[in-house]
């Protein structure tokens, strides 16, 4: 239940068949979401959500193997897991922070990664992934400029303020579906204007029309947290993915850098939409009616080429920053089991065909 997954979508559900047997039902959000147009968000939250319950199996004593069922493809498949007794295994030293990792949107401090943390963190993604830091006063402003610049985008888009729209959970702490008001990470004047603003599409261009909307929400949101981290990060795999296994093993390596972070003392926050809007760029992807739209993604992939190299880019998996800082109020928590367990169609019962490792 603690995996995370984009905007707290938790794009999966449980069928219980037996006490070691369980199907996840996943399903991407491509129909309605602009960030997961080829589903690979979902698919690297669906690997997000293996390698949380890898961790968590290693806690009873058990070993989990995954077996995804390729007839169903890769807009809604199926895993098997199936957990055995497992004598010879070690209880997982990131079992701990399944619960305790979060999402911090507000500004951290800016101490540098010590050479430890920065090796841990490169060894926690594994075989065939890779980690470019980008971190000293010069390369933190030169992603600030970028994250400005990738909010525009974001917050003038139509496509975008549908998803927006139904994202924030307004006047909560907690957020069992979505995310939280508070954890957004602007002050309370800007959160009531959006607030108001989000009631309408109308509303939000007359906004950044006449009154420069997005300027307070960009500086809050993007450019104090983007100066104020020890260091952004990419993490990249050796060789592009292109197929939901690769997706999902990558998930699997983000979850793993992810929970060391949190192990190791530090506050993160994702920075998902420059390596999307580059990646639907670069495959052509009509993201929007806009065209407008279409070359500031073209433009924004540049620089982050310029920025990362073209071939980092290319392979990226997940960026971020992190740092020190206090662990936020606010967050988002998960449905209850309840909500997310299914009967599962009769189709469910098939022998899986491919197994990921």
């Amino acid at each position: 239940r603690w995996a995370p997954s984009g905007d707290n979508e938790q794009p999966w559900r449980f069928e219980i068949i037996d006490h070691d047997h369980v199907v996840i039902h996943a399903h991407d959000t491509r129909d309605w979401c602009v960030y997961d147009l080829d589903g690979s968000a979902s698919q690297r939250a669906l690997g997000m959500l293996l390698e949380t319950i890898d961790i968590a199996a290693s806690g009873e004593g058990l070993k989990a193997v995954f077996k995804r069922r390729e007839e169903h493809g890769e807009r809604a498949p199926l895993v098997d897991v199936t957990l055995s007794q497992d004598s010879e295994s070690r209880v997982s030293e990131l079992l701990p922070y399944i619960k305790a990792r979060v999402t911090q949107r507000r500004p951290l401090s800016t101490t540098p990664l010590t050479t430890a943390q920065k090796q841990g963190l490169e060894q926690s993604v594994g075989k065939g992934y890779r980690v470019l830091w980008l971190e000293g006063p010069q390369q933190r402003r030169a992603v600030t400029r970028l994250l400005f610049r990738n909010a525009h985008l974001r917050l003038t888009m139509e496509e975008a303020y549908h998803v927006h729209k139904q994202t924030i959970e307004w006047g909560v702490q907690f957020s069992e579906e979505r995310i939280p008001e508070p954890a957004v990470g602007a002050d309370p004047a800007t959160m009531k204007i959006m607030c108001w603003a989000l009631q309408s599409w109308q509303r939000v261009k007359m906004l950044n029309r006449f009154f420069a909307g997005t300027w307070l929400p960009r500086l809050q949101m993007d450019v104090l947290p983007g100066f104020r981290c020890a260091a952004h990060f990419v993490i990249y795999a050796t060789q592009p993915s292109k197929h939901i296994d690769q997706w999902i093993a990558g998930g699997r390596a983000a979850q793993r850098f992810w929970l060391t972070a949190t192990q190791l003392g530090l506050q993160f926050q994702p920075e998902m939409t420059p390596i999307i809007f580059s990646a639907y760029d670069r495959d052509g992807r009509q993201f929007s009616t806009d065209p407008r739209k279409l070359r500031a993604a073209s433009v924004l992939r540049t620089q982050l080429d310029v920025l990362i190299g073209d071939d980092i880019n290319a392979s990226a998996i997940f960026m971020g920053r992190l740092g020190t800082g206090p662990t936020p109020m606010a967050r988002s928590i998960r449905k209850p089991l309840q909500k997310l367990r299914t009967k599962g169609p009769d189709s469910a019962h098939a022998h899986p065909t491919q197994e990921l490792t």
